[in-house]
């Protein structure tokens, strides 16, 4: 267990050290993440050793809102004074995740059905 969570934060320190070093505008954790996601593309085996772990955080992961909700209660007085710029960011990040979503799903049935008939 302590090595999965060892892994999950040497990739998210590499994620910040890299935003840090060449002064990008994407979270640390985001750059993280899609250095992990390459190691397990390319080391196909650690995804089943990691596995165990990471289903436990992800069964606790209720307790990671709680910080968002701080900042929320926070800066409560700023979201009210930019409430119209967040609406509209809000939905159309949610109709541009959902649209996304449809067409990934569609392309990934039409590429099932057709390995099944072959």
């Amino acid at each position: 267990m302590l090595d999965t969570l060892l892994t999950l934060l040497i990739f998210q320190t590499m994620g910040e050290g890299l935003v840090h070093i060449l002064s990008l505008p994407i979270p640390g954790p985001v750059i993280g993440m899609l250095l992990l996601l390459a190691y397990l593309i390319v080391r196909k085996g650690v995804a089943t050793k990691l596995a165990p772990t990471t289903n436990q955080l992800l069964s606790h992961m209720a307790l990671l809102f709680v910080p968002a909700g701080v900042g929320i209660s926070v800066h409560l007085h700023r979201i009210a004074s930019e409430w119209l710029a967040i609406s509209i960011a809000l939905t159309v990040s949610t109709v541009v995740s959902i649209v996304v979503t449809a067409l990934v799903i569609r392309f990934l049935s039409r590429k099932a059905g057709k390995e099944e008939t072959q």
